[in-house]
């Protein structure tokens, strides 16, 4: 088979990253697309097998991912899916190497974090592919020659004939040009010294394996542009989970045994309980819902707007923005709580967005703003809290800005990570340090409570039972213990 060359490399004008398309990758990341997604690398990011990759000096998050390279042999231009592979020449072995510490400085292009100087090494043989079936390859990458990665494509989220057709309809692809396919779950971080292996198979052939040693980098990074920084949810990110990061785990706050306490026992309790800990302002006030037959208990996701301006609207109101984003990554049994200021006068939320929470299991939708498409979000299974029905676009008075941070939303600071218990009665923010502690309390007051109605349907005064003294205290311990045989 043909080796890549540097004459390969330099034929390569363009170079195309696909951000999500292995379903392992899409369950580690929590967000399935519904469409492909893009992005350039430079051409000079490109390196030949046994060529080393300089992580930076002072950066610590040098991430590899193990892909599938499409060579480009004939130029593709508003081709159809069922004539996309014939444009397609060679298939070989990629690495789509990146600094997570870069990452905050993108704004999404990746080209800092992603288009360095040998960070897309490929090779190192070329596979032809009218010689293999796209849809039965495998890929594997190894660490330090341990398997990290392993994953075939019989089940991508989009095919790679889809890729080509879909990038062809608006530029074309042209000979040499080079589209790296996504990576599987599985990739990680390399510190100087390592060695990251990549491997193609199919069809009986091999590309061979991809070798690339991590080098550490010695010239610091210029006081005129970004500066590499980093935070545990990059850590995260690079390494894939929170344990693989060597992260304290973060244990689920809402547990099914404390989710089931807390829709046992009613809001007007669980907001009592919380006014005797000096809790007064945890009320989410002035809403109405889609749905007040229903009892939600969920973890609080955040989504802040801010007043429109028409220049940063430009900046961040389009595309993948800060509203599609906190949807596109709520997850089962999650609330999504959105600060709107109040403001009534446009919609924060409409029909396609709430059905996109709700196809990915979020419990209920809370925005102290309006809903437009109010009849088709009306009737979704998941509950939606909000101000007032509008029909005016997200534009007019807001700008979706930034997720996961506290926000105001009704009258109530909302965290990340609360306990949002809401239904007819209210809505209650409950911090999750004291939750499992509230919900046993309040579950014994409303047996006391049972005990209270029973005794006043049988005649009694509320004098001294309501709430009860001693001598009723006893009738009532003895009450009690006779539930219990």
């Amino acid at each position: 088979m043909e080796q890549v060359t540097d004459h390969i490399l330099a034929a390569a004008r363009k170079v195309i990253a696909v951000h999500i398309n292995y379903p392992s990758r899409a369950a580690q990341r929590g967000r399935t697309p519904e469409q492909p997604s893009y992005f350039l690398k430079p051409s000079s990011s490109l390196a030949l097998s046994g060529s080393t990759v300089e992580r930076p000096a002072g950066c610590e998050l040098l991430g590899y991912e193990g892909e599938i390279a499409l060579v480009i042999g004939k130029p593709a231009r508003r081709v159809g899916i069922e004539d996309a592979w014939s444009h397609v020449e060679w298939v070989t072995a990629s690495n789509d190497l990146g600094v997570y510490d870069l990452r905050y400085a993108d704004k999404g292009s990746n080209l800092r974090s992603k288009g360095g100087d040998g960070f897309t090494p490929v090779g190192p043989a070329l596979i032809p592919a009218a010689d293999v079936d796209p849809s039965r390859l495998r890929i594997r990458a190894w660490h330090n020659g341990e398997l990290v990665q392993d994953d075939t494509t019989e089940d991508l989220l989009f095919p790679f004939a889809r890729l080509v057709a879909d990038l062809s309809q608006l530029l074309t692809l042209e000979t040499g040009d080079m589209i790296l396919t996504g990576t599987p779950a599985g990739a990680s971080v390399a510190q100087p010294g390592d060695v990251v292996e990549v491997e193609v198979t199919g069809g009986g052939l091999s590309s061979g394996r991809l070798t690339t040693t991590v080098t550490e980098g010695t010239t610091a990074f210029a006081d005129f542009g970004a500066r590499p920084k980093t935070d545990d949810t990059q850590r995260e990110e690079a390494y894939g989970s929170r344990e693989a990061a060597g992260l304290t785990a973060v244990a689920p706050v809402l547990t099914p045994e404390l989710k089931k306490k807390l829709e046992s026992v009613a809001t007007a309790t669980l907001s009592s309980q919380l006014r005797k800990r000096g809790l007064n302002n945890v009320s989410i006030d002035g809403l109405q819902a889609t749905r007040p037959d229903r009892r939600v208990v969920g973890v609080a996701r955040t989504l802040r707007y801010v007043p429109n301006r028409e220049d940063l609207f430009k900046t961040h109101g389009g595309g993948f923005n800060a509203q599609k984003r906190a949807i596109d990554s709520v997850n089962e049994g999650e609330i999504l709580v959105m600060e709107a200021r109040g403001e009534k006068g446009t919609g924060t939320v409409g029909d396609i967005l709430a059905l996109r929470a709700q196809m990915r299991g979020a419990a209920a939708i809370i925005t102290d703003g309006g809903v437009r498409d109010y009849s088709a979000v009306a009737g979704l299974d998941m509950p939606t809290y909000f101000a007032n029905p509008h029909p005016a676009v997200l534009g007019r008075r807001h700008i979706p800005w930034d997720t996961d941070i506290t926000i105001a939303c009704g009258g109530a600071t909302v965290q990340p990570g609360d306990i949002i218990v809401a239904d007819s009665d209210g809505i209650l923010v409950i911090p999750p340090a004291i939750a499992e502690e509230l919900a046993d309390e309040c579950i014994e007051q409303e047996k006391e409570e049972s005990f209270i109605f029973e005794m006043v349907k049988q005649g009694n005064s509320v004098d001294g039972l309501y709430p009860m003294n001693a001598q009723w205290r006893a009738r009532y311990e003895q009450w009690e213990g006779a539930q219990g045989d």
